[in-house]
């Protein structure tokens, strides 16, 4: 039977990628040199990912960007800024209740840079400005490879643990490295990219899916199974959604203070409230060891299904709005 309209989100195969990889983490971990592996073949497959991304976003696309200061210098300050401070407030509200890395994965959630994909989707089902909603996404994920590993250090202090060079070696060539590369490029390969797009589209799902199992298997090892009561998990689902509401209600008030136009201001509530798996996952794996990784994403990994089910009806009622 097919799924209901309201929910197009159910359809997302994203949603199946992150519940087979995390099912079979929690059924078959990676661990001892099974783990050395899975990590070497994520690594590979994180440098490929962004390598690709730099070949499919256009350099004209990113100047664009750059010169509409009205709308995307707060979108930035809106995505990285606020929403940082945002996860800085929900980390402390879940410090009592729920494992330490656990509670940092908020500070985490809040830094990192929207989706590219669902947000574009999600503004065009609503009728908003498709053409903002493709250029901004795209330049604050650019933005967030440089940005998201500082600012999360910057905001979360000692409960980020040790971000040092090494760290920031690993994210320079794994993720900074293939996406230069990509730009420099991109003239001799787009075409081809665009006309491979599902292909590519399962290239981003297959690299977090493995991504998120090494994570998930470090934390399984790590007894994440015996670390959560019901209660906790009730704590950590209330604590996202409370934070996925926040976004909404915050972005969509952000956007009108603004004055932008009900298209923009469509671009800018799915832009700014929305939160990319398809760069925290990977991040998280060059960022934080085998034994933390796993619980810093709990929170990304409830927010970005929340977010794909709960956006499409929202899209859906804006459009409809829109019609009358």
């Amino acid at each position: 039977m097919a799924l209901p309209l309201r929910f197009p989100a159910l359809k997302d195969p994203m949603i199946a990628v992150l519940v087979i990889a995390t099912a079979l983490a929690l059924v078959l971990p990676a661990a001892g040199e099974a783990r050395a592996a899975a990590t070497t073949v994520s690594n590979a497959g994180i440098f490929i990912l962004f390598l690709v991304n730099g070949m499919r976003i256009r350099r004209s696309e990113i100047a664009r960007g750059l010169a509409n200061g009205r709308y995307f210098g707060p979108l930035m300050i809106f995505v990285f800024g606020a929403m940082g401070l945002v996860g800085l407030g929900f980390a402390k509200l879940a410090a009592p209740l729920l494992p330490p890395l656990v509670a940092v994965g908020f500070v985490y959630l809040g830094c990192l840079p929207s989706t590219v994909q669902s947000a574009t989707s999600y503004t065009s089902l609503a009728q908003g400005n498709i053409g903002l909603a493709v250029v901004g996404a795209a330049l604050i994920n650019i933005a967030g490879v440089f940005i998201s590993a500082p600012l999360f250090a910057a905001i979360a202090g000692g409960a980020a643990g040790d971000i040092g060079s090494e760290a920031i070696i690993r994210i320079g060539l794994i993720l900074v490295l293939p996406f230069v590369i990509g730009q420099a490029v991109q003239d001799r390969f787009i075409a081809r990219i665009a006309a491979h797009r599902e292909r590519v589209a399962w290239l981003d799902r297959a690299v977090i899916g493995i991504a998120v199992y090494v994570a998930f298997s470090g934390a399984v090892e790590q007894g994440l199974a015996g670390m959560f009561a019901p209660a906790d998990w009730i704590a950590l689902v209330a604590l996202v959604l409370a934070m996925l509401a926040l976004a909404l209600g915050a972005a969509w008030g952000c956007a009108g203070l603004l004055g932008l136009p009900r298209a923009d201001r469509i671009a800018f509530l799915f832009a700014g409230s929305q939160k990319s798996v398809a760069t925290g996952a990977p991040l998280a794996a060059i960022l934080f060891g085998p034994h933390a990784a796993g619980f810093v994403i709990a929170p990304l990994l409830l927010y970005h299904l929340a977010q794909l089910v709960l956006a499409a009806p929202l899209a859906l009622r804006l459009g409809r709005d829109a019609a009358d």
